[in-house]
């Protein structure tokens, strides 16, 4: 593997362009970087042991269920590092940060000096604080080796238990009836996806996953697990025991920011940057879901964690980290599949007390969508079933388009919302 040299055991390595992050937003930067400069020397720094792979993969069921070859999960063959002159740090994790002498530390003592650097850390699975958390049969799904684990277990595994609810559980669950196991899924909410979602969309999910033998256990949490080394059963809050041998802990993501704060860079959930994706250190750039960035289309401060979000930011920081000064513009969407279901979202999908909701369709024809508005613009929407929605909304949104004489037609579920795109020709 290609590697910068070290001078002496002790002597920091002094790389043009050092990348903290070896996933889409990490790796898509060094690529475009490498297009754009073909001598600055380029270092990736990744804590997993592997090379990219996709994690949209990992939440699919046709790859758990080995109907894809383990295979496909890999996006970067193992000597395209070396043959683009990219040295891969993998396995390691960068754990200091200094601006001033613009230098990173690695675990293993390693230090490199940057003329420009990218932070593209990603997020991590939140740990599940509960007694008993600690038993083998508890996995969650951010890495491939959670992938791997999972994978085993459901060879051999007969009940298992979902925890949260989410675009985790929900594919999750898909997966697991698949294969063969009886779910049961305990959320705190009230109702499915709550409050990301309103009742109507939340009830289409659930009873979804009802009628395809799902047992969902609302307002409830799991209190202890069970069992000596390995999960035998859980007890939620209303003394309910359900018997399990595999539980997915789907609770949501974190940011590792800590040391960056240390460091001087600006944080708050993740690390704040400006439209170019700068952070507020010269010469550092921050791509993926860990960046906390200035949306030019809404106008706001925001943070997403998508495929397409990180593989876009990585794009844009790998030019303007080699080449030019280029706004980062993206209206971000996701879709999930699973039970026979398509749900998507698109832009900006919080609704607030200044925001309004018109809703489009509904869940007697199994076909129901939510479009968000602010100052009569569209902002964003939620999408059960009407994917076929989703790329006018998301063009509607960019233009920015004043709808305040619009509302009926975007409540009407058979009108064209295509007819509503302003031509820029």
């Amino acid at each position: 593997m290609f590697t910068v040299r070290k001078k002496s055991k002790t002597e920091p390595c002094h790389v043009h362009y050092v990348i903290i992050g070896g996933g889409i937003a990490g790796t898509t930067s060094a690529e475009t970087i490498r297009a754009h400069d073909p001598e600055g020397s380029i270092a990736i720094i990744s804590d997993e042991p592997y090379r990219l792979y996709s994690r949209i993969m990992l939440s699919k069921p046709n790859f758990f269920l080995g109907q894809i070859p383990f295979e496909k999960i890999w996006l970067k063959k193992e000597d395209w590092y070396a043959d683009n002159r990219i040295a891969f740090y993998s396995g390691k994790r960068a754990i200091k940060l200094n601006t001033q002498k613009k230098s990173v530390t690695l675990d293993d003592a390693t230090v490199l000096t940057y003329e420009k650097l990218l932070i593209a850390t990603g997020s991590y699975a939140r740990k599940w604080p509960i007694a008993g958390a600690e038993k083998k049969g508890i996995t969650y799904l951010r890495s491939l080796d959670h992938a791997k684990e999972i994978m085993e277990s459901i060879k051999t595994a007969k009940r298992a238990v979902a925890i949260g609810s989410g675009f985790i559980s929900f594919e999750m669950c898909d997966m697991l009836k698949r294969a063969g196991l009886e779910v049961a899924m305990v959320m705190r909410e009230p109702y499915y996806w709550y409050p990301v979602l309103d009742e109507v969309s939340g009830r289409m999910i659930e009873k979804k996953l009802e009628q395809s033998g799902i047992t969902l256990m609302r307002t409830n949490e799991v209190q202890v697990v069970r069992g000596s080394n390995r999960v035998e059963s859980v007890q939620l809050t209303d003394g309910t025991v359900l018997s399990c041998d595999l539980i997915l802990a789907g609770i949501g993501v974190v940011y590792d920011t800590a040391w960056l704060k240390n460091a001087g860079l600006r944080t708050n959930r993740g690390v704040i940057a400006n439209e170019y994706l700068e952070a507020s250190a010269k010469d550092v750039w921050v791509a993926g879901d860990v960046a906390e960035f200035q949306d030019v289309i809404l106008r706001e401060r925001i943070q997403q964690v998508s495929w397409s979000n990180a593989y876009l930011q990585g794009k844009t920081a790998g030019l303007n980290m080699s080449c030019r000064r280029q706004v980062f513009k993206l209206v971000s969407s996701y879709t999930s599949h699973g039970f026979d279901m398509v749900i998507g979202f698109v832009g900006d999908i919080r609704v607030t007390p200044k925001r309004e909701v018109v809703t489009r369709g509904s869940a007697d024809v199994n076909s129901y969508g939510r479009i968000i508005l602010e100052d009569d613009r569209i902002v964003g929407a939620t999408l059960i079933n009407r994917m076929r929605d989703a790329g006018p909304l998301t063009k509607l949104v960019e233009q920015n388009i004043n709808m305040a004489a619009r509302k009926r037609e975007l409540a009407d579920p058979n009108f064209q919302l295509a007819s509503l795109i302003a031509n820029t020709t």
